[in-house]
């Protein structure tokens, strides 16, 4: 991969690395425990020169890493772009790069296409300081409305344990992601609706608890979280013992409503894939009908009658824009799993299930600035 394609930024104590050529982040890393965490995943082929050479493999496969903006999130059956659209797929360019008034790095990056009609620019910044990445995507004018979503990626290499904020009800789509067993397998039961993410429909009639990875072998799952009503903070963290690191994402519920779980774990067998991509835990933060793609999003749908929003609306005249934020923090001796996220001032505090607790600094208006 030539330098042109990597663009860094950062601030003491935290790296951020994007890739310019379909916009993904293929190193995200903080310092904590006096050491340096990487919390997000980066898909084995990012450096196969075979596939990034072969243009039959979509470019969001080939450039697989760490966290990517979706614009539509999933099928993009209106606008003619590609699964995920064009925010995931086409380069990127640098505007800018400037010092954080409070300490630290911003830079913007401007997408090579529109989007239905609209500019899109990505923001990044570091906080000296702070082991979070903060993000918007701001779009400019268009017109019409599309599901977005933030595809963050962690990877468990000797299992681990998620938790969440309090949800409304969890949901596997209608069709499993590999029904075809000469290409991959499912393990979830398809379609399901459920409470209790300790008690998840299998297709063989059983229950897992996908809350502990992995709850099953070789298989590729997906689950959509629909956030509580009246939730302040949506928050998701993927405790991963053997890298002594927490993955912690953040949202505002009003704008990002569903958390949706895409489990990787060997359950395709074709290329890029074959069978190598293991133990990879998608923490998607969106505002979209699941993967059921664009149409589906904007037209009445079950969540919609709930009064779930699944798509952002652009503004001809105007602006609108998609906040979240992930984290890299280091797991305190004898922690099990996160039982709770509690947004201060200008920190975070995150609770073990032993009632330990571990803060940290955040900025936490960043989540509630309006758009």
């Amino acid at each position: 991969m030539e330098n042109a394609d990597l663009h860094t930024i950062t601030a003491e104590g935290a790296e951020a690395v994007l890739d310019l050529r379909g916009g993904h982040v293929r190193r995200f890393a903080v310092s904590g425990g006096g050491r340096m965490i990487e919390p997000t995943h980066t898909a084995p082929w990012a450096d196969d020169a075979a596939i990034q050479a072969d243009e039959s493999i979509l470019p969001n496969l080939r450039y697989l890493s760490g966290d990517f903006f979706c614009a539509p999130f999933s099928t993009a059956d209106l606008d003619g772009s590609l699964p995920h659209g064009w925010p995931a797929n086409a380069r990127w360019t640098v505007l800018e790069t400037v010092p954080h008034p409070d300490g630290g790095t911003i830079a913007r990056y401007e997408l090579s296409r529109p989007v239905m009609g609209a500019r899109l620019i990505k923001e990044f910044a570091l906080r000296d300081g702070h082991p979070f990445l903060y993000q918007r995507h701001i779009f400019y004018g268009g017109e019409g409305a599309l599901p977005v979503a933030s595809h963050g990626m962690t990877r468990f290499t000797a299992g681990g344990r998620l938790a969440f904020s309090p949800k409304r009800y969890a949901l596997t789509p209608d069709a499993a992601m590999e029904p075809d067993p000469a290409l991959g397998r499912s393990a979830l039961a398809y379609p399901a609706r459920f409470n209790d993410l300790t008690r998840v429909p299998m297709t063989d009639g059983s229950v897992a608890d996908v809350t502990t990875y992995p709850f099953a072998e070789r298989n590729e799952d997906f689950i959509m979280l629909v956030e509580a009503e009246g939730s302040k903070i949506g928050w998701a963290a993927a405790t991963r013992p053997d890298k002594r690191d927490i993955y912690l994402s953040l949202k505002n519920p009003a704008d990002l409503p569903v958390t949706l779980l895409w489990f990787s774990n060997g359950g395709r067998d074709y290329k890029p894939w074959n069978s190598r991509h293991i133990g990879v835990q998608g923490i998607e933060e969106g505002r979209t009908y699941g993967g059921a793609g664009h149409k589906a999003s904007i037209a009445p749908n079950p969540l919609t009658e709930d009064g779930v929003p699944t798509a952002l609306v652009l503004d001809p005249e105007g602006e609108v824009e998609v906040r979240n934020v992930i984290g890299g923090l280091p797991l305190p001796d004898g922690w099990t799993r996160a039982a709770g996220v509690e947004v201060g001032t200008d920190t975070v505090t995150v609770t073990d299930e032993s009632g330990a607790t571990l803060t940290v600094p955040f900025d936490a208006a960043f989540l509630t600035r309006s758009r």
